[in-house]
């Protein structure tokens, strides 16, 4: 199955003339072209298909939609056995930190 997911741009560079990023997904981080939004920027997150951002969304979305994904069983389908939102969640792993330097 192919999906779009949200994920959290980590860091953004130029690499061979695209904009690349960084992206978070719950602790498993991925490289993912700007192309489409390439004024996107850190800590905005996105939705992510077939490793290309196609559109920004709020962080509140995002988590919901990464809950939403975790309770059917699809984040195991797309990141491998083993994924857990919910532990990724309870240490620390998912979204902005608090007092976290931009």
């Amino acid at each position: 199955m192919c999906l779009a997911v949200p994920g959290r741009i980590v860091s953004v560079q130029e690499q061979d003339g695209q904009t690349m990023a960084q992206v978070d997904f719950g602790g498993v981080r991925k490289e993912v072209c700007l192309d489409y939004i390439p004024d996107a920027g850190v800590d905005e997150y996105v939705i992510v298909h077939v490793g290309f951002a196609i559109q920004r969304l709020d962080e509140q979305s995002a988590q919901d939609t990464l809950a939403s994904f975790e309770r059917l069983g699809i984040l195991e389908e797309e990141f491998g056995d083993g994924f857990s939102l919910a532990a990724r969640q309870a240490s620390g792993q998912t979204g902005r930190q608090k007092g976290a330097a931009r």
